[in-house]
């Protein structure tokens, strides 16, 4: 019997940027934007507040662009600062790039696993989709949903009775399948 279970969001992740007024590491994203124009040049910024000391930064969305190359339902949910919008642009790689930030997944996601009923077979087909790019560890993720620890998941992989067409260890934030063998 082959199963689904879902990696998904459960809040945003935190911002990991350095503070300029605390060192502080870590910054929580509240959804609100600033816009600004400038004639016809417009610019925008995803705003994050210091988790320690409640200073505010600047994430650049958009910068010196014109405002008619902006798709005005975009620009709706900018002015409506659209929390969808701030998990959207989460998604971004560029976006990061660009700010040079990363995000901190941690607590901020759960497994949709369907329920415990498929834990009693020999064999397990488990296939594993990811609902935002959420990098975790497909040990952990296969831990959870068994109900086993991490100590025993990864005797499983060397035994050889857990396996998959991706690399288990490490972090992935994409779908993969795997099969279990008891």
């Amino acid at each position: 019997m082959h199963n689904n279970w879902l990696v998904v969001p459960t809040c945003l992740p935190l911002v990991l940027r350095r503070c300029h007024a605390c060192a502080c590491e870590r910054f929580r994203a509240g959804g609100k934007f600033r816009v600004n124009a400038n004639h016809k040049l417009i610019d925008a910024w995803l705003l994050v507040l210091c988790t320690a000391c409640g200073e505010t930064a600047k994430l650049t969305v958009l910068e010196r662009v014109h405002v008619r190359t902006v798709r005005p339902e975009l620009l709706d949910r900018l002015h409506d600062n659209d929390l969808g919008l701030t998990a959207e642009l989460f998604q971004d790689p560029l976006l990061q790039r660009r700010n040079r930030i990363a995000l901190d997944w941690d607590d901020a996601w759960r497994l949709d696993t369907g329920g415990s009923a498929h834990l009693d077979r020999e064999v397990i087909d488990v296939s594993v989709r990811f609902a935002a790019r959420i990098p975790v560890r497909p040990v952990r993720l296969i831990a959870e949903g068994c109900g086993l620890s991490r100590a025993e998941v990864e005797r499983l992989i060397t035994d050889g009775k857990l396996v998959s067409a991706v690399r288990l260890s490490g972090k992935t934030s994409g779908d993969f399948t795997f099969t279990l063998k008891r």
